[in-house]
């Protein structure tokens, strides 16, 4: 008799532990809302590929030349489109459940404690890192477009100020509760991006097309080891253009779901429309800019740009707006992730006051990064191959390999394999070289100018 009670006690305990459990996921931003249209999902991949990734290619070009920057460029478009492919077909492998987050499949497919150590340091360095560039890149802009309308009457602005400046709506847009209310600003940053970058093109193209004196096509860098080095680095900034699918399921988390319609119907549906304008942006800038400024172009196509001013500044504050969109797409798992240690590991009580403060800190710590550290040409190449590209380009085959076990030596186990490898080496390689521009940027960087 004793034992039935305890047993009855046991059970009211784990039933209301699940409650709890329940009323804390339905709180959380990710879980929260799950009434996402297949557009959402459109918006928000769109918003999450096509950013600083897209200005930067141009500048990977002149790294890495005609031959293998379009090699670069369409290989990873190619790969990159069929991992994000798996990773939509896994979210509801198994029949009923969801895998609502990244790290939630790693750890169903690596187990538990070793999936969690896979899978989260490296989307943290992902969507943290991010959202630094985004810092970054949100405060060059405004520069440049304050530059381009002042033409020197005005004072000159630190970007450090600049930052500060891009930074401040963040701490006002950081409270919207999760990715469906964040909808509208990811459709105005999409549609931002498709602007800005086909600005960047059809000027790009113009200049290239008038261009009085021959453009210099050459490899960049003044050195052998610099030209090498560099080329390491243009990889990781083209595995950083492709970003999405470190919030692809937590995007299609949002999305209603039953077995006559399940979720990767819409989302699949969204990720084509996103990834043609992603072709569309991409090949587009990332050809045109090379075709005019070749190995002079700056890190970043619009600060090389110049002309006409009113529209390269238009282009710029666009690059703002979208940037504005971005920071928020990668920094929602961010605030899942920070708000579910907090309420779930240390009890905190989940509420308002919870959320203005972590959210409010996280957009503090990211903007003093970014302050400190504004090299957009070696955060790129670094986050992009440190973090990107085990997420993007091989740990969903991994990960396809091991839950469909599709027959050895076949085609898809051919194309898992290959795509595994130029992952792990694009990882290795584009590291190494990000790295190296960020200590050399560092070494005529003064801080906080």
């Amino acid at each position: 008799m004793e034992e039935y009670v305890e047993t009855l006690k046991e059970r009211k305990q784990a039933e209301k532990l699940k409650n709890v459990n329940l009323d804390v996921d339905n709180w959380l931003p990710i879980t929260s809302s799950r009434t996402a249209k297949w557009y959402y999902s459109a918006f928000h991949n769109v918003t999450a590929m096509v950013g600083a990734g897209v200005l930067g290619l141009p500048f990977a070009m002149s790294q890495l030349g005609w031959g293998l920057g379009t090699v670069a460029i369409v290989m990873s478009f190619v790969i990159t489109l069929y991992t994000l492919w798996q990773l939509v077909e896994m979210h509801e492998m198994v029949p009923g459940k969801r895998f609502d987050r990244y790290h939630e499949l790693g750890q169903h497919v690596f187990g538990e404690r070793l999936g969690l150590w896979i899978i989260l340091p490296l989307q943290i360095i992902v969507m943290a890192g991010t959202d630094i560039v985004y810092m970054v890149t949100g405060g060059q802009s405004l520069r440049k477009a304050h530059d381009l309308i002042c033409q020197g009457r005005c004072t000159d602005i630190r970007l450090t100020f600049w930052i500060m400046i891009f930074a401040a709506p963040h701490f006002v847009l950081s409270q919207l509760p999760n990715f469906n209310s964040i909808s509208a600003v990811s459709g105005a940053a999409a549609v931002m991006s498709l602007a800005y970058s086909m600005i960047a093109f059809v000027t790009s193209a113009v200049k290239g097309a008038n261009a009085t004196a021959a453009v210099d096509y050459g490899l960049r860098g003044a050195t052998t080891a610099g030209q090498e080095f560099g080329m390491l680095s243009a990889l990781g900034t083209v595995s950083f253009a492709y970003a999405a699918h470190n919030v692809v399921l937590e995007i299609q988390a949002t999305m209603p779901s039953t077995q006559e319609k399940p979720s990767k119907k819409p989302m699949w549906r969204g990720v084509v429309v996103a990834y043609a304008i992603v072709a569309l942006c991409y090949f587009s800038v990332a050809f045109a800019g090379y075709y005019a400024f070749g190995s002079s172009v700056d890190p970043n196509v619009l600060i090389t740009l110049q002309k006409p001013r009113w529209l390269i500044a238009a282009a710029n504050l666009m690059v703002v707006v979208h940037v504005i969109g971005g920071y928020q797409v990668f920094a929602m798992p961010m605030f899942d992730m920070i708000e579910t240690v907090l309420v779930k590991k240390h009890k905190f009580t989940p509420g308002i006051g919870l959320r203005l403060i972590s959210r409010s800190a996280y957009v503090a710590v990211t903007m003093f990064i970014g302050i400190t550290f504004p090299f957009f040409d070696g955060l790129l190449g670094f986050f992009g191959g440190f973090g990107f590209a085990p997420t993007t380009y091989f740990i969903p085959c991994i990960m396809w390999l091991m839950l469909r076990k599709p027959k050895k030596y076949g085609l898809s186990w051919f194309i898992n394999v290959i795509c595994i490898v130029i992952g792990v080496l694009l990882t290795l390689v584009s590291s190494v070289g990000g790295l190296r521009q960020i200590i050399i940027d560092a070494k005529n960087y003064k801080l906080y100018s």
